[in-house]
């Protein structure tokens, strides 16, 4: 895929959106440790981001519906890249001027996220997208495997405040690597309010009962399993295990599962896609269930490793599909909507997980998390167009007369 040059371009642009994301957390987190940051601004700090986040991700998918897809990330990626050196100049300082700062940085990275989804369908012809999806994926895996200890190198001969700069100049390669689309915006006289497209895009995701159930499932699964293995682990690790290398151990393997699995992906072309992807979410389920019973290590890191594999089965193919059923003009707005609910509820999640631990016990809310897990695949999967990730319409059985 990576001789494609446009391809190239956007697979590089995406990587750094990546990495730039990823590192920020382990650099203001260095920050912490040289007393120049309390963990009290830095939760501020990261909160602000995932705000901003959160707000730009629906503003983008209608902005990346009404204009150029590539010109969407540049000045989403100007926007980070600038807002970035602000935040050292906050350190130690102004906490409040480092988190609308990290905010900015938020709607930057936010912004980014439909755009490239929909670029992808633009630049990538649609038998390549599977393969294109799993090499966009794995990029973010090798980004999530490199980013602390690339950092933790990195603080050996630079300062914080120039690591912090580093990823601003990681941003500004976002904003100019990418290639141009294909696609044509709609002329300004036919679109509506911003809140009428919005609608617009909610309705497109509406014509697909297999996106709807799927996102269901997904930020279920993510929501509930996610965020409890999220809290529990360290404390397994810890109480059960009297060590972190469980923890490092669990980690690992979910990443590690995760590259695997974007490989497998990248060639493997299951008969029925929707309910293959399905049970790959639904392989997270182990990862609560490994932490509720009282087995050796590793079988915890076993199940980490299943849940990557499984994550990677259900995203590649569940990117692919959205690209190729969803109408490009509305391919944006439905890829937001999928960011909003899938990675917007995670911080929901962890708020509510972490006081259900303390008042019932991690036993109950991993039980609980572990079923939510299993069974929510199960139910997407009982919609009819989720076999396939497709809708069969009329015209797709309809034979052709001939004239």
């Amino acid at each position: 895929m990576l001789r494609t040059l446009s391809f190239a371009r956007l697979w590089t642009g995406n990587t750094a959106s990546g990495l730039a994301t990823w590192a920020l957390p382990f650099i203001l987190g260095l920050a912490v440790l040289e007393r120049s940051l309390s963990a009290v601004d830095l939760g501020i700090v990261l909160a602000a981001r995932t705000v901003g986040f959160l707000v730009a991700v629906p503003v983008a998918g209608v902005l990346a519906d009404r204009h150029s897809r590539r010109q969407v990330v540049l000045w989403a990626g100007l926007l980070a890249g600038f807002a970035t050196p602000l935040i050292t100049v906050g350190m130690g300082r102004s906490v409040p001027l480092m988190a609308v700062a990290a905010a900015i940085v938020g709607v930057g990275q936010g912004a980014c996220r439909p755009a490239f989804q929909a670029l992808t369908a633009e630049v990538i012809t649609e038998d390549r997208r599977q393969q294109a999806n799993a090499a966009m994926t794995l990029a973010v895996r090798v980004t999530t495997l490199v980013a602390p200890g690339l950092t933790a190198l990195l603080a050996v001969v630079a300062s914080t405040s120039v690591l912090v700069i580093g990823t601003g100049v990681l941003w500004l390669g976002v904003a100019l690597t990418p290639p141009r689309g294909t696609f044509t915006p709609p002329p300004a006289a036919t679109r509506t309010h911003f809140f009428g497209d919005f609608a617009d895009g909610l309705r497109e995701a509406r014509r697909h009962p297999w996106f709807l159930a799927g996102l269901g499932a997904l930020t279920a699964v993510i929501a509930t399993g996610y965020s409890a293995t999220g809290v529990v682990l360290p404390l397994v690790s810890r109480d059960r295990y009297d060590s972190e290398a469980v923890l490092a151990g669990g980690l690992t393997a979910y990443t590690l599962g995760a590259l695997a699995g974007a490989v497998v992906i990248s060639r493997w072309r299951p008969r029925r896609q929707g309910w293959a992807a399905l049970i790959g979410l639904g392989c997270y389920g182990f990862a609560p269930l490994s932490l509720l019973l009282p087995v050796h290590p590793a079988f915890v890191i076993a199940a980490y490793a299943v849940a990557g594999l499984g994550i990677e089965l259900f995203n590649v193919p569940w990117f692919t599909a959205t690209q190729r059923e969803v109408e490009p003009g509305k391919l944006a707005r439905v890829s937001s909507l999928d960011f909003l609910f899938s990675y917007g509820l995670a911080p929901a999640g962890l708020a509510f997980i972490a006081p259900a631990i303390g008042e019932l016990g991690a036993g109950p809310v991993l039980a609980a998390c572990a079923v939510v897990c299993f069974a929510a695949p199960a139910a997407a999967a009982l919609v009819p167009s989720s076999r396939d990730f497709h809708v069969q319409r009329d015209a797709d059985t309809t034979p052709i007369k001939n004239v």
